[in-house]
């Protein structure tokens, strides 16, 4: 009972600080903290990888070192038997025999040391490519997120706008103004139902006939004034007419003075 109050009491712990720490993280900030620890690791990778190298070339130069004792060992034990001298082979066999001893664990130690440099180059291959590939995903997440930034500060700039609002205002000025329109036909409609027809017509009917009216006095001043005209010019005539008749009646007197004046004579 102890126990299960004690777990949820560390698991109820947890979830408190994990919910802060998570609230706490920055995701660009954790990114790019990864891939300088990603980076940071690879000199402390080489230098892992530099000193099993070494080891290994330490090891070679030793077996290499052992090899050569092995031989020299082998030819004074030769010549100390070809010179009958079996106290010395078997003092130089001694000493061969633990040379031989040391050179078998010196290989030994270098075959570990080439198979863990081996498998220390194949670890910083692996671990390069994952490496490139963590930072790759990182580079893409950050350019995601400041693409999306972006289109989060240009998405507030166009709501500041307001397209809804205008478009909401628009609506309601163009309803407004053709249910003016419709109230103000249907006010003309209704004005023009309420005049009498009938009068309207017999106005127009008055105005036609007055105006024929004052076209046939215009019409008959016109008549007048040719009258006028006609009798004047007759008038004129007959004036020029009577000029003639005293002319002739001059003439006589003209005559009876001739015939006098021959009398005379």
């Amino acid at each position: 009972m102890i126990l299960s109050i004690w777990a949820r009491f560390k698991r109820a712990i947890r979830s408190l600080f994990g919910g802060a720490v998570s609230a706490m993280e920055n995701p660009r900030l954790v990114l790019e903290q990864n891939i300088r620890e990603l980076n940071d690791q690879v000199p402390e990778m080489n230098e892992n990888i530099a000193t099993v190298k070494a080891n290994m070339i330490m090891l070679r130069k030793e077996a290499e070192k052992s090899e050569d004792q092995v031989q020299q060992l082998t030819s004074r034990i030769k010549s100390a038997i070809q010179s009958d001298r079996e106290d010395i082979a078997r003092k130089y066999a001694m000493r061969l025999e633990k040379e031989k001893e040391s050179m078998e664990r010196t290989q030994q130690q270098l075959q570990h040391a080439e198979k863990a440099y081996e498998k220390a180059l194949k670890v910083k291959k692996s671990f390069m490519r994952e490496k490139e590939k963590k930072i790759q995903e990182a580079q893409d997440a950050l350019r995601a997120h400041e693409q999306a930034k972006w289109q989060s500060e240009i998405a507030d700039t166009l709501e500041q706008f307001e397209v809804t609002g205008l478009d909401q205002t628009h609506d309601e000025m163009v309803q407004k103004l053709n249910r003016e329109t419709a109230e103000n036909e249907a006010r003309m409609e209704l004005a023009l139902d309420s005049v009498d027809s009938e009068e309207l017509q017999i106005e127009e009917d008055a105005e036609e006939l007055r105006a024929a009216e004052l076209v046939d006095q215009f019409k008959m001043e016109m008549n007048a004034g040719a009258e006028r005209d006609k009798e004047s010019r007759s008038a004129e005539s007959e004036d020029s007419i009577d000029l003639p008749d005293e002319l002739e009646e001059s003439e006589p007197q003209k005559t009876i003075g001739k015939q006098q004046r021959t009398q005379s004579e």
